[in-house]
């Protein structure tokens, strides 16, 4: 069973909002064989304009769900923000049981399902470039990235040697992805 922290910026949290988005978010639940030792991240935010947006974050083994809706209606928003991460689950799951059938492996993590298949987008790379990774600090990485006009940058971290990603958000700030060996 999944644990959820429900956070609200600009909102108080009532239990029955609370309540409203655990019984929707655990429906997502069916599709996995085990989610006890996952935490469902739900942050609920209104804007001056009285849009309300919901972000939820759901970080299971090999794979992390993420999604973000915004809509007038706070109520509006965690019915879309749940039905895209099924589509999500649905897709990756299509993905994941068409590779491993292909590989003579039987369904993974998930619960096997009636469900009609999600038609598979096809994921054409039309370009390949190769980098040389620099040893350096994030700010650097952030500059380097603004020169050549790209919103993501890959870098060597100088202090721990690890592969970073400095990326552009939709807000206008950064952020930063540090690499780690999967447990």
């Amino acid at each position: 069973m999944l644990k959820y922290n429900v956070r609200g910026e600009n909102i108080e949290v009532t239990s029955a909002l609370r309540e409203y988005v655990e019984k929707k978010i655990s429906k997502l639940e069916k599709f996995f064989e085990d989610t006890s030792n996952s935490t469902a991240h739900v942050n609920m935010k209104v804007y001056s304009d009285k849009n309300a947006k919901v972000e939820v974050t759901i970080p299971l083994p090999y794979l992390v769900l993420r999604a973000e809706e915004t809509s007038p209606d706070m109520y509006a928003s965690v019915d879309l923000v749940t039905d895209k991460l099924e589509r999500q689950i649905r897709k990756y799951k299509t993905k994941v049981n068409r590779k491993s059938r292909e590989k003579g492996f039987k369904n993974l993590d998930f619960v096997p399902s009636e469900t009609e298949e999600v038609p598979e987008k096809s994921f054409d790379i039309v370009r390949t470039k190769q980098v040389s990774i620099k040893p350096m600090d994030s700010e650097e990485a952030i500059l380097q990235m603004d020169m050549l006009g790209h919103d993501f940058f890959i870098y060597q971290d100088a202090e721990s040697d690890g592969i970073n990603i400095v990326y552009r958000r939709r807000d206008g700030r950064y952020g930063l992805i540090e690499a780690s060996d999967i447990e």
